[in-house]
């Protein structure tokens, strides 16, 4: 470390020292986000719980860690958590023998002194107390006004009555952004007293209209304290939902009238106000005042409210409650934290004994409901229906078909999942009845009203306790030197700088004097003609410099990786999808090249475009694909089994979400057409090539330079060429550098995701479930291009069947031409898809034999002998090992029995556990692909330069490189530097994928730093009691070459002279997880409980990095099969194209449990060191989670009375999960989205009906 980092370390406190040591630092894009959170809380609570800490961090997103390291090492700021950490540790590490469960010690942290944090500036403190001033900032296009008093607000009402008032900006930001709205003037009323106030009454709490959500949660809260129950159920039910109202830096900012005014449909408090009858004081620019109850007259029309142009939300009043009047939210999202609400609901009734006093009647009763309508609506026939009844279950019964009256969804209704939403809010209404009846009445009464106290369970409110985790890994060799890094669990080598915020990325990098930005003119159509371009209205903006076609290209206007000419870089005569780029503008700046690009008039001629798998299927749009596994006679093998199978499996994409965008930097230099280009992509040397086929230039005049990648997970080893490219020929065309930084939506929208798959499957096996033959038919929505689809089927080809043993193995795999981005590599590869629905058909065995879902995993696991279905040898196979470890340290049977015994007692939240095993083939089956190179130089003070052609994206590729440098030449880690991957240090690198580019930078690494010990050894032996920089300056003196090249190639892929047919892949990586969750089948919510993992990786290089692999691939698996959908429009649009509409996991959804076990004594021969590859292997045990998931639904099921057999495709959402769960609710409607399984040997045939065209939803 050096001397300023460790300032900048001890300025912070050893907020950031405390990621970085705790391994919570990856590709680090993330990290300083984290950091400031973290600054936030410690500022504001220098002694935080655990849950403080959890809630603090639930706003930042990640997706490399899968959070518990970053939680890990921010929790050591609570002394609770430190005491319970290393009680856990020392128990853990009694039981464990000679492993080792410290990947790092409390000791060597920092203590935390909240005197020495840095302060808010003092100088700017002192404004706080001053009366505010008025402000008005004149822009370009826009007029910003900060009046200072009420009165002036109204002044400008009265001039301006159509200008917008913002409080934090949460939604016009978002508008301006991202919905290209123009807001003229500006209004922010935030620092007005009057609107900034809290009043209690006798009618409730007054709340001025630009509280902060936080604020008022704060006020509510401090209310519910000290009044009594009865009269703070409105603000109970406000609290709970401010709980998953968006984040906590949002309702940091956000204000209660900004929420209200927004309008949205899908607002979360809104519902509650029309419900409880809240209040706002109203005031006009005529000085007008009045009170407006907030009924089903306030929402007038989408974003629209009663009130006039020239009126102000002055304040709200939230009433209090009576003895006998109750109040609940209700919200369900795809995410639970941070997430928009797919329905939400407010629901108040009062309720008054009989004269009779042995029956309750409804007095008042609101049902208002988001997500529903247009608008925050009220179900006034279902509500005004409940007045004069009896509370009594019957009610249940009544309200569904008056609510499916009251708030109606077509078929065509925006946002989709009709018959989810109808069920909701059915569900809701359930949950409120069973709650206030659970509060009405004495325990001992319940039954008597018909509430089992199974039934109670739907009435609980969601907690997750603080996340458990313990990570257990085999100790270096108690001889090997302090010295040697090798097999230590070493703090990532960026982590520090990363921490800091000095790491620099590829936007980081400074601005070039004469700099231009690229802004990407791209398609509006899915499939189309172009009939003309016209750039004149976008030239002519301030700003815009040239703009950059086909025709300014001297080389190629095409690229590919596995065909060269698969995709044009620039549109010329039709576009085949939207977001496919046109051209580019070259501007001053980023805002002027984007305004400008979208101004460029684009004429089309509309084509049929084919956007779903079974829209490829039935318009035949293939790509060719000949890689199928053929077997003689397959249907014969499948029918003579005892027992048949067939049905449909599907998959959805998934987008990479990494966290850096698309970018590049292009510099020409001013001689031979040279020029250097800064980019983050995995393939370093395939942008080199490709960017010089299109510019017309030999390869030795082109250099790519790549520092690290703010994550990548396979989206940046292909698809970066589209940036890359297009900025390269800018550069070259404008003589200029040239950036080009795609936003969010731009990004997700261009660049393509993890493949749609559909699978159908016919399968023959005997009455034990021992399977016999399968034929199965893989297709794979590629999109546009061709792109790097071949080799993500072949892998699914190769791959799909895991660990298990399948004799007769018939695979045909269709490659489907549609006209969406062209998707592409994912972490994975392939696989994930395939071992799904692998996993799927051993599921539907089991529940069809009537054998356990484990039973039928192992009886079917492939033993060392067997063969392949592409005829590769199993050899050291540790399913079974991995399979069985997981088992006794999960405690398995134990926690099935007490999980059997949960369900029968609740009726409504549901468990199931569930264990997957995996044997993963780690390589390029392509063997070209099996090459790595690096090159060391030891400079004459002993410092080393390590240069290999790998890419660090957060996988921790340079920290082993390091450490295996380190072990070879024995010196410190501090010694060796690893500046950035560079095409003109290490020429012809294949791309960083595969979970392979440590075994192959890692073998050419050995291969040079092996030469180099050589060399030097004469000069230790020499002069053994010297230091290393003695031997290294004698070894210059004596004209020794101090720099290597290293080379290595994979060996045993080839036939040899020996008759050895060589092997597809060289090993597999091996892992077993058992996955726990908690369902609610009333909403399809879930959360995992607990998860236990058991790898098999050879002998770890570095245990940190490795877990960190595991935990974070296992998360992103998890979001794969159970979280992450894509959306497209029915023209081919897509809607899931920013973090607002598309969710990956957060903190909040990790297991409680998290546990990781790294097999100890399983060294790999094949691999450098011994190591295994671990990147893409713990992704695919989210499969746990899922078949977890269907484990609990199957429980519900069994109590609703209908089959084990149902269909649940992946992603496992809350839809899916909702609607599988059947019930009285579900009955209701009519049109179910779970289709059953086949019955056996029963014909399945893939439905083509236009009803598919929703399924655009889920590709």
């Amino acid at each position: 470390m050096d001397e300023t980092t460790y300032d900048i370390l001890l300025f912070v406190n050893g907020i950031k020292e405390r990621i970085a040591k705790a391994h919570g630092s990856q590709c680090g894009f993330c990290t300083p986000g984290f950091v400031m959170s973290m600054y936030t809380l410690l500022r504001n609570n220098p002694q935080p719980t655990e849950e403080d800490i959890e809630d603090a961090c639930e706003g930042n997103l990640c997706r490399c860690t899968g959070f518990r390291p970053i939680l890990d090492g921010f929790k050591t700021f609570s002394k609770s958590y430190c005491c319970k950490k290393e009680l856990l540790e020392s128990e853990r590490q009694a039981q464990e023998n000679d492993l080792d469960c410290k990947l790092y010690k409390l000791s060597d942290l920092m203590d935390y002194d909240p005197s020495q944090d840095l302060i808010f500036p003092p100088e700017l403190l002192v404004l706080k107390d001053k009366p505010a001033e008025s402000l008005q900032i004149n822009g370009n296009n826009i007029t910003w006004f900060r009046p200072s008093s009420l009165d002036e607000l109204l002044l400008l009402k009265r001039e301006y009555p159509k200008a917008k008032l913002v409080i934090g900006n949460t939604e016009v930001g978002i508008e301006t952004k991202f919905k290209d709205i123009s807001y003229p003037i500006i209004t922010s009323p935030s620092e007005i007293l009057d609107l900034n106030t809290e009043k209690h009454t006798n009618e409730g709490i007054e709340i001025g209209g630009c509280v902060s959500l936080s604020k008022m949660n704060k006020i509510l809260s401090d209310a519910i304290e000290k009044l009594p129950e009865y009269k703070t159920r409105t603000f109970t039910a406000i609290v709970e939902m401010l709980r998953w109202f968006a984040s906590r830096h949002v309702r940091n900012v956000g204000s209660i009238v900004g929420n209200i005014m927004t309008a949205s449909p899908i607002s979360d408090l809104n519902p509650l106000f029309l419900a409880s009858k809240s209040k706002v004081y109203i005031q006009s620019a005529g000085n007008e005042k009045k009170v407006v109850t907030m009924d089903e007259s306030f929402f007038t029309g989408y974003r629209r409210t009663r009130l006039d142009d020239d009126e102000v939300v002055i304040s709200i009043l939230i009433p209090f409650t009576a003895e006998n009047e109750y109040v609940l939210g209700f919200k369900q999202a795809r995410r639970r934290s941070d997430d928009i609400s797919i329905v939400n609901a407010g629901m108040r009734v009062i309720i008054e004994k009989s004269s009779k006093q042995s029956t309750h009647i409804v007095k008042d009763c609101t049902l208002s409901f988001g997500g529903m309508a247009p608008t925050t609506v009220i179900a006034r026939r279902a509500s005004s229906s409940l007045i004069g009844r009896e509370w009594n279950k019957d009610l249940t019964e009544l309200i569904i078909p008056l609510l499916n009256e009251d708030i109606p969804l077509s078929f065509s209704t925006p946002g989709g999942m009709v018959e989810y939403r109808k069920a909701l809010a059915c569900s809701f209404f359930f949950k409120f009845y069973l709650t206030v009846t659970s509060r009405l009445l004495p325990p001992e009464d319940l039954a008597a009203a018909e509430i089992p106290t199974s039934y109670l369970s739907a009435t609980s409110v969601f907690k997750k306790d603080p996340t458990r985790s313990i990570q257990v890994f085999e100790k270096p060799d108690p001889n090997q030197p302090d010295n040697d890094a090798l097999r230590r669990p070493m703090v990532h080598t960026s982590a520090l700088k990363q921490a800091t915020g000095e790491a620099v990325y590829c936007d980081d990098m400074p601005k070039f004097e004469n700099e231009l930005f690229a802004g990407l003119v791209l398609s509006q159509r899915a499939h189309a003609i172009i009939e003309s371009v016209d750039y004149k209205d976008a030239l002519s903006m301030p700003g815009v410099h040239s703009h950059v076609t086909a025709d300014d290209i001297k080389g190629f206007n095409s690229f590919g990786v596995i065909q060269p000419d698969d995709e044009e870089l620039f549109a010329t005569k039709e576009v085949t999808c939207i977001g496919q780029m046109i051209g580019v503008i070259l501007a001053d700046t980023k805002e002027s090249a984007i305004k400008a690009a979208k101004a460029v008039r684009v004429v089309y001629k509309d084509l049929t475009a084919i956007l779903t798998i079974e829209e490829a299927i039935q318009a035949n749009s293939f790509y060719p694909f000949d890689n199928n596994i053929q077997v003689e006679d397959i249907e014969q093998e499948i029918e003579k089994s005892d027992r048949v199978l067939e049905g449909d499996i599907r998959i959805g994409g998934q987008e990479h979400f990494y966290l850096e965008p698309q970018s590049c930097l292009a510099l020409p230099k001013l001689e031979s057409g040279e020029m250097e280009i800064f980019a983050p992509i995995q393939g370093p040397s395939l942008l080199q090539e490709s960017a010089c086929r299109v510019l017309g230039v030999p390869l030795n005049k082109v250099v790519c330079r790549v520092k690290r990648l703010g994550g990548g997970f396979g989206g940046k080893e292909s698809r970066t060429l589209l940036v890359g490219i297009a900025t390269s020929v800018s550069a070259q065309k404008s003589k200029r550098p040239v950036r080009c930084v795609l936003d969010r939506d731009i990004d997700m929208s261009t660049t393509g995701t993890r493949h749609p798959y559909l699978f159908n499957y016919k399968i023959g096996f005997s009455t034990s479930g021992v399977i016999n033959a399968l034929h199965l038919r893989m297709y794979a929505n590629c999109g546009n291009s061709l792109d790097l689809s071949p080799a993500v089927m072949q892998r699914s080809v190769l791959t799909c069947s895991s660990c298990y043993r399948i004799p007769h193995f018939e695979i045909s795999s269709y490659l489907c031409k549609t006209n969406i981005p062209s998707n592409t590599a994912f972490r994975g590869f392939g696989s994930p898809q395939g071992v799904f629905a692998m996993e799927t058909i051993l599921s539907e065995i089991a529940v069809d034999c009537g054998i356990t879902q484990l039973q039928v995993r192992e009886i079917n696991l492939f033993q060392d002998g067997d063969i392949t279905h592409y005829d590769d040898v199993v050899e050291e196979s540790r399913a079974q090992l991995v399979l069985n470890e997981v088992i006794r340290r999960s405690d398995f049977h134990r926690r099935q029995i007490d999980i059997e015994s949960y369900n029968r007692e609740n009726r409504w939240m549901k468990r199931g556990i569930s264990v997957i095993p995996l044997g993963y083939p780690i390589g390029y089956p392509i063997k070209f692909m099996n090459q790595g190179a690096a090159l060391v130089m030891i400079y004459t003070d002993g410092s080393i330069l390590l240069n290999h052609g790998g890419v660090e994206m957060g996988q921790g590729l340079h920290t082993k490189m390091t450490q295996i440098c380190s072990h070879i030449l024995e010196v410190p880690a501090e010694k060796i530097h690893m500046i950035e991957t560079n095409t003109s240090n290490v020429p012809n690198s294949v791309q960083t994928a595969a979970s392979m580019t440590t075994d192959l930078s890692g073998g050419a690494v050995v291969n040079a730093c092996e030469k180099l010990r050589d060399r030097i050894k004469p000069y230790q032996e020499a002069n053994p009691k010297g230091k290393w920089e003695d031997w290294i300056r004698a070894a210059y003196f004596d004209r020794v070459n101090l720099s290597a090249n290293g080379f290595y190639s994979v060996p045993g892929l080839v036939p040899d002279s020996k008759g050895n047919k060589g092997k597809t892949y060289l090993y597999r990586t091996f892992g077993a997880a058992v996955s726990e969750v908690e369902i609610d089948t009333l909403t399809g919510d879930f959360h995992p409980l607990r998860t236990d993992i058991v790898m098999d990786i050879g002998k770890s290089l570095n245990p940190a990095v490795d877990i960190g692999q595991i935990e974070g691939g296992f998360i992103q698996g998890m979001g794969l099969f159970t979280l992450e959908e894509h959306g497209f429009s029915s023209s081919g649009y897509l809607l899931t194209r920013g973090a607002g509409t598309y969710k990956i996991p957060s903190s909040n959804d990790i297991p409680n449990e998290f546990y990781v076990y790294l097999l100890p004594n399983v060294p790999n021969k094949r691999a450098v060191y011994s190591s295994k590859g671990i990147g893409e292997p713990p992704l695919v045990l989210g499969l746990s989670v899922l078949f977890a998931i269907k484990d609990a639904i199957t429980a519900a099921r069994q109590d609703a009375g209908v089959g084990n057999a149902f269909r649940l495709d992946s992603p496992a959402t809350c839809e899916r999960i909702r609607m599988a769960c059947n019930d009285h609710i579900t009955a209701s409607f009519h049109e179910a989205l779970q289709l059953p399984i086949c019955d056996n040997k029963a014909q399945s045939r893939l439905s083509l009906t236009n009803n598919n065209r929703r399924d655009v939803l889920r590709e």
